[in-house]
């Protein structure tokens, strides 16, 4: 069987760079050659230039992506589990958090074992439906979590920022803008389902996503279009929330020096100020988390630029790292919470003793719960 009989398609130029690639390896074979039959008319002809991968990837990869897949879902679970069931962690500000782990559980959830799967027969084998799921899955919890992280910077911009003359955040409306972003990422994440863009296998051929190889304008716009409200719109609120947040607590932390030198005194800290400082670190957490979700998604917006913009050629090797960076994201998130999350650590020595160290006593009655305390405090101010 030849290259020109799989794919008719495929020109001259990738027919000769495709055999050159043969000659340099000594044989025939491509990355192509363990897709089956069914799923050949989603490989990109761009695909078929390249040697198989070497089987130490393909079981590198989905070790891997089995521990992230554990560490989230494990992590993620727990920090559902617990937000839920302990009574000073159920307030609107919250539910924001619970819907972030939710989101990220459920990615692994849908991803990592099938994933692992594919990794042990080195190509994709849940045909095209599985692949629309896939990579729809994929998008929509990658979009649910960013959205999501707005949504909690702007918690934190209310509490902070405004402080006694924000409006606080109820139950119904964290509910609402939590089911506002479940259908505006749905929204964007079915377009390809419906002609706008397609899902297809990635170059490793044991993930799928957007098609980023197609020379088809349309089929770009969508990445483009998508990549400005899922990722820049996003970024620039965030970076917005969190310059008028670090200007705001460096304002009030010059003015409590300034007071304390007029009284002659080595601090002001009182009640409010704890609370006001409690608030500050809860903002370093959420920062810090959505951070590592740049971190972790940027690579796959380059990666989707150079195939768009045909800026770098791009290998199936190239590819993994997308994958891997990507869905490392939903590990972090339990991490970060473990570490800087004072009452989530009360809450997880208290259910797991042998998970958590225990905090001490100035931890456990701090105000770190997300916008919780001061939202709480102020109708009744």
């Amino acid at each position: 069987m030849t290259i020109a009989s799989l794919d008719p398609g495929l020109g001259p130029a990738m027919l000769d760079v495709w055999n050159g690639q043969t000659a340099a390896f000594g044989s025939n074979q491509t990355v192509v050659d363990k897709v089956p039959p069914d799923m050949l008319h989603l490989v990109d002809p761009h695909w078929y230039q390249f040697p198989p991968m070497n089987p130490m990837w393909h079981g590198l990869l989905g070790f891997t992506i089995g521990v992230l897949g554990f560490i989230s879902i494990a992590g993620n679970g727990m920090v559902v589990y617990i937000f839920t069931t302990t009574k000073s962690l159920k307030t609107p500000s919250n539910l924001l958090v619970v819907n972030l782990a939710f989101s990220d559980f459920l990615m692994m959830c849908f991803m990592s074992p099938a994933m692992v799967v594919n990794c042990y027969y080195e190509t994709w084998v849940f045909g095209p439906l599985g692949c629309d799921i896939y990579a729809c899955t994929g998008s929509l919890f990658g979009s649910i979590s960013i959205w999501t992280m707005t949504m909690i910077a702007f918690d934190r911009y209310n509490v902070i920022v405004k402080g006694i003359a924000a409006k606080p955040l109820t139950i119904n409306g964290a509910l609402l803008r939590i089911l506002g972003i479940w259908l505006f990422s749905l929204l964007w994440t079915v377009a390809p389902i419906f002609g706008w863009n397609r899902y297809v296998p990635e170059g490793n051929m044991t993930a799928c996503g957007t098609d980023y190889i197609s020379k088809s304008w349309f089929s770009r716009s969508y990445i483009l279009v998508y990549s400005v409200f899922v990722y820049y719109v996003p970024l620039l609120l965030i970076i917005y929330s969190y310059f008028f947040i670090v200007q705001a607590v460096a304002a009030h932390e010059r003015a409590m020096r300034e007071q304390a030198k007029k009284m002659n005194v080595a601090s002001l800290r009182s009640s409010e100020a704890a609370n006001t400082s409690a608030e500050c670190k809860l903002a370093k957490v959420a920062l810090m988390t959505i951070s590592l979700w740049f971190m972790a998604w940027t690579p796959y917006l380059i990666i989707n630029y150079m195939g768009i913009f045909e800026t770098a050629p791009i290998s199936p090797l190239t590819t993994i790292w997308g994958s891997v960076f990507a869905k490392a994201n939903a590990v972090y998130n339990p991490i970060v919470y473990g570490i800087s999350h004072p009452k989530y650590r009360a809450a997880l020595y208290q259910k797991f003793p042998s998970l958590a160290c225990q905090p001490s006593p100035e931890e456990s009655g701090s105000v770190a719960s997300g916008a919780t305390t001061a939202c709480e405090e102020k109708p009744s101010a």
